[in-house]
């Protein structure tokens, strides 16, 4: 049995101060850096690819695109989980929408927010959303990965109690050890869906083909995340005893990006490579 780190969740704080009579005591959290970490990584392999000659990307198109998905994924994240995962409580304490610091953002939300972003970003520069998506695709695993460390350091979203050895006691938890089901998610939505699209995109396929491999892998391993993780307490299983909101809206990725790739290679319309 193993106990997980116990990690102040605040990275660091700057001193307080004064503005019109009120203290302002701003803190940055390891959740929130993730975000960062997640952001940085995406505009330098970004750029990297920018710079390649005949790839259509410019380094300022690139921090364009990222300005714009930054918006999608805070916005529609939060979103997404205050109507996905606990829109009663928010109906009823409409203020604790804006306490972003407190957690509460849901991937799926991001995902619809981000391609929205991204759909205005394509039409201001003239390229097609699948387009701008596949550039982009293969490294946003880093986020999604340093976002699962954020969750671990936090001790939230954790697992179903096990007897595994590598099982762990969290703050909140209880007594009993449990999975790790950050580090699992961290693994494979992180480093495993990292490998498979930048090995997939290293080579031109058909415009959509990188973005439903995303969308397939992600659905597949969220999904099979979510039965050794703990529901949300306000949500539980909502059908056969095992069925939680992560796999609800996990499977129409699946089944979106299977249609979506083979709707891809019929149309035989290809992009470079990454």
């Amino acid at each position: 049995m193993l106990y997980a780190p116990d990690i102040n969740p605040i990275a660091f704080a700057f001193p307080r101060f004064s503005v019109l009579g009120h203290t302002i005591h701003i803190e940055v959290h390891w959740y929130g850096l993730m975000y960062v970490f997640g952001f940085l990584g995406l505009w330098y392999f970004a750029n990297r690819r920018a710079r390649r000659p005949g790839s259509g990307w410019t380094t300022d198109l690139v921090a364009d695109a990222i300005f714009y998905g930054a918006l999608g994924v805070i916005l529609g994240g939060r979103i997404g989980y205050v109507l996905f995962y606990n829109l009663s409580y928010y109906m009823a304490h409409p203020p604790a929408v804006f306490e972003v610091w407190d957690g509460g953002m849901s991937f799926h939300g991001g995902l619809l927010g981000v391609i929205a972003a991204l759909w205005f970003f394509g039409r201001k520069h003239g390229k097609g959303v699948l387009e701008v998506t596949d550039f982009i695709a293969p490294w946003v695993p880093l986020g999604l990965g340093a976002g699962r460390i954020g969750n671990f350091i936090n001790q939230e979203l954790w697992g179903k109690v096990t007897t595994l050895p590598w099982g762990m006691v969290f703050r909140g938890g209880g007594p009993l050890p449990r999975q790790p089901s950050q580090l699992y998610e961290a693994a494979l939505e992180g480093v495993v869906l990292l490998i498979i699209l930048v090995t997939f995109s290293r080579k031109p396929r058909p415009i959509g083909a990188v973005s439903s491999l995303f969308l397939i892998f992600y659905g597949v391993f969220r999904f099979l995340a979510e039965f050794v993780r703990v529901p949300d307490p306000q949500l539980g299983y909502l059908a056969f005893g095992w069925l939680t909101m992560g796999q609800l809206l996990s499977a129409p990725m699946i089944i979106i990006g299977i249609g979506l790739l083979i709707w891809s290679y019929r149309r035989h319309v290809y992009a470079g490579g990454a």
